[in-house]
């Protein structure tokens, strides 16, 4: 097989450096346009030895973001692949690239020798996503129990409200408050200020407490 021509579009230096020093010495890649926004590869093109097959981009970039680029990119090469690399990996931001054009998701902290292997994938018709991202993408589609289950009320017929109920369901599900605060896109302080209402509201004192209420619910 011949060397895949590619392209990288990364702003930090240190991460645009290792990238290609790494993928430009796999004999399975040509690197042809390595930038730090989209509109350096844009007006790269016309320079570039070639045009790239693949492209993977940065989504956080000086100007255009990498998904409002991917049209750009995509304009100018119908057939390009293009491959998210990202430190976000909230279900939004996925749906976002996955619609502009995007073929694959993956965040930064992708082992430089996996990144290769998922390169491979996209150049063999693959779209690959990183665990986290995809389990994001998962559980956005899952629908929440509480919609199906009667919601916790108070002592005195005290109603939570949905985000409360949200928090509820995080806690019958075991997640930590960190883990609550990644799944609703909240900071673990509005977690815990979300925690207080509800025991408030549900007159508890602990998870513990409002985990024998879960289960007096579904019993």
């Amino acid at each position: 097989m011949s060397a895949l021509p590619i392209a990288l579009i990364e702003d930090q230096p240190l991460i645009r450096e290792t990238l290609h020093g790494y993928l430009c010495e796999q004999p399975e890649f040509r690197c042809v346009l390595t930038v730090a926004s989209v509109e350096e590869f844009l007006a790269g093109l016309t320079s570039a030895p070639e045009p790239p097959a693949l492209v993977l981009s940065d989504i956080g970039l000086p100007g255009l973001s990498g998904i409002a680029g991917i049209p750009l990119i995509k304009a100018r090469l119908p057939a390009v692949d293009i491959l998210m690399l990202s430190v976000y990996t909230d279900a939004e931001r996925v749906f976002q690239a996955i619609c502009a054009g995007a073929v694959g998701y993956l965040v930064k902290s992708t082992p430089l020798e996996q990144l290769k292997e998922h390169l491979l994938q996209v150049a063999a018709g693959g779209s690959p996503m990183s665990p986290a991202v995809a389990r994001h993408v998962i559980r956005s589609f899952q629908a929440p129990v509480v919609a199906v289950v009667a919601p916790l009320t108070g002592p005195k017929g005290e109603q939570l409200t949905p985000r409360e109920q949200e928090i509820v369901q995080g806690i019958e599900d075991g997640l930590s408050y960190k883990l609550i605060a990644d799944r609703m896109g909240i900071s673990v302080d509005t977690v815990r200020n979300f925690i207080r209402l509800v025991y408030r509201k549900l007159h508890v004192n602990s998870k513990g407490e409002i985990m024998a209420l879960a289960l007096k619910r579904r019993g």
